[in-house]
């Protein structure tokens, strides 16, 4: 049985964009700066997820500590240099977008709101939504329940009517504790056995696949 949304909030890295790539080459150009051991992208892409501080604190590791603020400069210039050399969107999500282009919707992300906002303008797809909450806009970061209060005090739905779509652990932490509906994508940036092990209230394979999942 399909699930009725009115508010669809969409996370960003690994849901809608592939930008694991962009972010672990700026990474791996960032230890490399500091002459720290770079690492394995496969690795790195574990590390997305908690926003740019926390990416950086484990990316330098304890070795590194003493550089962290350091490495936050080096990455962040580097990477809105480059944050569009891979990036793409992940098969099926433009057309699910206007699939549910009369539905509300908004992207809710840890990452920071320059870099999600000239992502998707560049992949044409920042027309779909009517706000961007970033990492930078708000005291909270996922699963911060909190973000789902204030959502929801700007735009007055429901919470049973109200879904997250998200590759990672924080979104599906984050549906539960704040009591809306889960969505989780199955081939992100997020360890399909973690998500799987949350029980989230819908798990997909492929973008597609939302158009019989919700309504």
């Amino acid at each position: 049985m399909p699930v009725s949304v009115e508010l669809m909030i969409f996370d960003f890295d690994g849901t809608l964009v592939t930008t694991g790539e962009d972010i672990a080459n700026s990474v791996n150009y960032t230890l490399q700066s500091l002459n720290l051991p770079t690492l394995e992208k496969e690795k790195i892409r574990t590390f997305i997820g908690d926003g740019v501080v926390k990416l950086i604190e484990r990316a330098v590791g304890q070795e590194g500590k003493a550089f962290q603020e350091q490495a936050l400069e080096i990455f962040s210039r580097h990477y809105e240099m480059h944050m569009l050399d891979h990036a793409a969107l992940y098969p099926g999500v433009h057309e699910i977008l206007q699939h549910f282009k009369e539905k509300r919707k908004i992207i809710l992300t840890n990452k920071r709101f320059l870099y999600t906002e000239k992502i998707a303008s560049a992949l044409n797809i920042l027309n779909y939504f009517e706000d961007i909450i970033a990492d930078d806009s708000t005291p909270f970061i996922k699963p911060d329940p909190m973000l789902v209060k204030m959502i929801l005090e700007r735009y007055p739905v429901r919470k049973e009517k109200t879904v997250i779509i998200g590759d990672g652990v924080n979104d599906v932490l984050l549906a539960k504790k704040a009591g809306i509906v889960g969505c989780c994508y199955l081939n992100g940036l997020g360890k399909r056995e973690d998500l799987i092990s949350l029980c989230p209230d819908i798990v997909f394979e492929r973008f597609e696949e939302l158009k019989d999942k919700l309504i």
